[in-house]
């Protein structure tokens, strides 16, 4: 049986660190992605994390499969407020015996609303619902560092009447990030933005962020995908894959 559910999990700070850094500070995406969810989730039912140097950890080889979506809650047009934290690290073998100074650009009270899609016959997945359900954690979550805690409230946690999508001819909003295809792809259009839609909102946006979408398990780093997210309407949404219909809200979401 599959349930489609959603918690909105939080902390004070958070820092989703960006491989692609300056030598003066280092960035943090600013909305949460699939494979910082699925170490959360890991956690929450108690998978063993990274163990060897080359070896994908266990939470990401029975979680994967997962359908995960994410709105970011409490931000400005997408953004979080940040700060920037600096840290001195003295320890002799991480700077070769003199001060290692680095600056990181911290999320200030991060908040995501995570959309999953269980089946509730894996067992893994059906221990992950029942933690959610009631607030239970094995290990404490982060939000990308370990001083940075996250937390959900059981009440927080919702499921949802859904459907799956078949295409239509009006248009549709998209409530969680989604990926942005490119403008021709297999023969297909990307999505269009209803921009008369602005009407019906008094703080309109479009919001771009490049985030990793899964692990390259050869090259042992990053796929990334470019995401949106909108208020604005779909009046197509050819190209979008996994679009679910929460008819509860009236909207979809993306669970990849």
């Amino acid at each position: 049986m599959q349930k489609l559910i959603s918690v909105d999990l939080k902390a004070d700070f958070g820092f989703f660190r960006k491989p692609d850094a300056n030598n003066t500070i280092n960035l943090s995406y600013n909305i949460a992605h699939k494979p910082a969810i699925l170490g959360i989730f890991g956690a929450i039912i108690g998978m063993d994390g990274y163990q060897e140097r080359g070896k994908m950890p266990e939470y990401y080889n029975k979680l994967s499969h997962i359908g995960i979506g994410i709105t970011p809650l409490g931000h400005e047009k997408g953004n979080f407020q940040k700060t920037v934290i600096k840290y001195s690290n003295t320890v002799g073998y991480a700077n070769k015996g003199s001060n290692y100074l680095t600056e990181e650009a911290t999320l200030i009270k991060p908040t995501y609303r995570i959309y999953a899609i269980l089946d509730l016959e894996n067992e893994h997945e059906q221990k992950l619902y029942e933690y959610l359900r009631n607030g239970y954690s094995e290990f404490i979550p982060y939000f990308g560092k370990n001083e940075h805690y996250a937390w959900w409230e059981k009440e927080s946690f919702r499921e949802y009447e859904f459907e799956k999508y078949k295409e239509k001819d009006d248009d549709i909003f998209v409530k969680t990030v989604f990926i942005k295809e490119n403008i021709v792809k297999d023969n297909k259009v990307a999505p269009v933005f209803d921009m008369f839609s602005f009407m019906k909102d008094e703080n309109p946006y479009l919001y771009f962020e490049r985030l990793p979408r899964d692990f390259d398990q050869s090259l042992y780093q990053y796929n990334v995908e470019d995401y949106v997210l909108t208020t604005f309407r779909l009046k197509n949404s050819i190209g979008l894959s996994d679009l679910y219909f929460l008819k509860q809200d009236n909207c979809y979401v993306q669970l990849l």
